[in-house]
């Protein structure tokens, strides 16, 4: 278990990432005896999170680098297709464009998808932002898009008293729009209010009341999103209409 203290919750929480670590989420002025007492109270629930982390247990897929690998963005699949030098990786005319020197080695191929990813995230999400922000009445804060490894989205508060940072996984732009809003809506109420508790879910069941159907949507969906394993090429080096 992984303990959290910030200064500034005023109550216990408990999480459970999606790597299966339970996080322990306290205030500042917390006992341990006090923290041990919550934990044991909640074994139930920790319990029960396991149970549904082993339901969806990721089954994220590989692709291979070669004419014709689907790539999804925001829902909608595109078939890759490889150009001849160095362009830029992009989207156009409904085709994902990536360069064959970047293709021929796996490790600058995936870079050079994952990077467009988190342009192309970044732009799209940047327009994003202002609905969500009004509905839960927060400042729209700085936007980054990058590997976050087992989270979707994260929230960072400026200790300044600025708007804070959100932070987004490139892979997230691979799920259709109503869950990459999701995960913005979810990270932008914790503006408003930290942690998990039930004032948090009130909150952003105002600006969704669906949210709980998207959670679930987004918990199996989520597992099974490109995360950027590539596959060895086929024999004869031909498409891979299955991935």
């Amino acid at each position: 278990m992984h303990v959290r203290v910030s200064a500034r919750r005023g109550r216990l929480a408990l999480a459970v990432e999606r790597d299966g670590t339970v996080v322990l989420r306290a205030p500042a002025s917390c006992d341990m005896k006090r923290a041990e007492v919550f934990v044991r109270a909640h074994a139930g629930w920790i319990a029960d999170k396991a149970r549904l982390r082993d339901r969806f247990r990721p089954a994220h897929p590989s692709r291979a680098l070669v004419d014709g690998t689907a790539f999804r963005y925001l829902g909608r699949e595109y078939r890759l297709l490889l150009v001849q030098g160095s362009e830029p990786t992009r989207l156009r005319a409904g085709r994902l464009r990536l360069g064959a020197t970047a293709a021929a080695n796996p490790a600058d191929g995936r870079k050079a998808i994952i990077d467009w990813y988190q342009r192309a995230g970044t732009n799209w999400a940047l327009g994003r932002f202002q609905p969500w922000a009004g509905r839960l009445e927060v400042r729209e804060p700085d936007v980054e898009v990058r590997d976050l490894g087992d989270r979707w989205g994260a929230y960072t508060p400026d200790a300044g008293g600025g708007s804070g940072r959100m932070t987004l996984h490139w892979a997230i732009f691979q799920l259709p729009i109503r869950l990459v809003d999701y995960v913005i809506a979810h990270e932008l109420a914790h503006v408003r209010i930290s942690g998990h508790g039930p004032d948090y879910w009130r909150l952003l069941r105002r600006a969704i009341p669906e949210c709980e159907r998207l959670k679930d949507e987004l918990d199996e969906m989520g597992r099974r999103v490109w995360l950027g394993e590539t596959a060895d090429i086929p024999p004869g080096g031909g498409s891979d209409p299955s991935a």
